[in-house]
């Protein structure tokens, strides 16, 4: 079940240069990115349009790359530049060109309808690359349909159980319930744990005497985008007010871009804003980062391997799913608009009736998400 008329994050910038190919499967198409001459990043699909060689195992001439199978030239539009041994190109020697941006060390990648790619619509996630902070770049890979990640990500209830020893902190965070709302193409959740102790990541660097105000305020946007503004202060300092003075921050930017149905490119980072001269601080916060989302990524493999084991299991909600209840129906409705789209322009196109497909949804919630 994929959104296709959206950003998805390809990779991060570093991945990409002048001298190689990154081949990475996104929403099951195989796609080759490189950077051109002048050091723009280009996406095509990794396919030969003459026998489906992938490009990525090919060869870079300028701004081109030559499939080393049989030879074809390709541009960075796509348009097939030069057969060998034949003059003339028909016009359907061409592989498709997926539009590419660059933007705060993330490179995003639009894989529908290329007329409605406005970059308009990429998140913000300047703190990747702001001087006022600091974090280190981290990818893992998930054997899971990317909904069980974006659930886990939606529903932080999970932090002292799963947990205890990294991001989490005592059980009284779980029972502080969030404040959510829909915005445009998301969910923003609101999560406050008064007078809670201080997790065990942030007292390796930054630590607190006493109990701690914490706060986890975050966009979870389509397709998958998850921004967060975290962080804590000595309890009764005000945070909530507003008085920020001497608080641990943090801006978390992570993405899921979907591989297949059932394995997801998992790209994040941990930027903070103090001891930012110490780069020390910045990886003992990315690792503390880097091994709970390995506790996240065995409990969610665990879940799907169970899950995989009945296949009408029906999930049964809890006040804690509200935020990922409303995600899933948004996803839902907007996987089903864009078919009903899609159909209508085949039905336009052919005067055919379009086949419909069903949309699984592990768990069924109105937009209100109240079990």
């Amino acid at each position: 079940m994929f959104i296709r008329n959206c950003w998805y994050v390809a990779g991060w910038s570093s991945e990409i240069d002048q001298s190689k190919f990154l081949a990475r499967t996104i929403l099951d198409v195989p796609v080759v990115l490189w950077r051109g001459s002048q050091g723009s990043p280009t996406a095509l699909e990794d396919r030969c349009c003459h026998r489906g060689a992938p490009l990525s195992k090919g060869r870079r001439e300028g701004d081109c790359v030559r499939c080393m199978y049989h030879g074809l030239k390709f541009d960075a539009s796509g348009t097939c530049v030069e057969i060998p041994g034949q003059e003339r190109i028909p016009p359907s020697m061409h592989v498709k060109a997926f539009p590419v941006v660059e933007r705060s060390s993330w490179i995003w990648i639009w894989m529908g309808d290329v007329d409605k790619a406005d970059p308009a619509l990429i998140p913000d996630t300047h703190w990747l690359h702001d001087p006022e902070w600091r974090s280190l770049e981290g990818y893992t890979h998930y054997d899971t349909n990317y909904l069980l990640i974006a659930d886990n990500l939606l529903d932080l209830a999970h932090l002292p159980y799963v947990h205890p020893t990294t991001l989490g902190g005592s059980e009284d965070y779980a029972a502080n319930l969030p404040k959510i709302d829909l915005v445009e193409r998301g969910i923003h959740v609101t999560r406050w744990a008064m007078n809670t102790e201080p997790p065990s990541f942030v007292q390796k660097v930054r630590p607190f005497p006493g109990k701690v105000d914490r706060w986890n305020i975050y966009d979870f946007l389509i397709p998958g985008i998850f921004i967060m503004d975290s962080g804590m202060n000595a309890a009764g300092s005000g945070a909530k007010d507003g008085n920020r003075s001497g608080a641990a921050e943090f801006h978390g930017c992570q993405a899921l871009t979907p591989e297949t149905e059932n394995s997801t490119h998992y790209f994040f980072a941990h930027p903070h804003n103090f001891a930012i001269d110490q780069p020390e601080v910045t990886a003992s916060i990315h690792q503390s980062v880097v091994d709970a989302f390995e506790e996240d990524r065995a409990m969610i493999t665990a879940q799907a391997a169970s899950l995989a084991l009945k296949g009408d299991f029906r999930m049964q909600a809890i006040r804690a799913d509200e935020a990922l209840g409303k995600f899933r129906w948004l996803v839902a409705k907007m996987v089903k608009d864009e078919e009903a789209e899609r159909a209508g322009a085949v039905a336009i196109t052919t005067d055919a009736k379009p086949a419909g497909r069903t949309v699984p949804i592990a768990v069924a919630a109105q937009p209100s998400g109240q079990p």
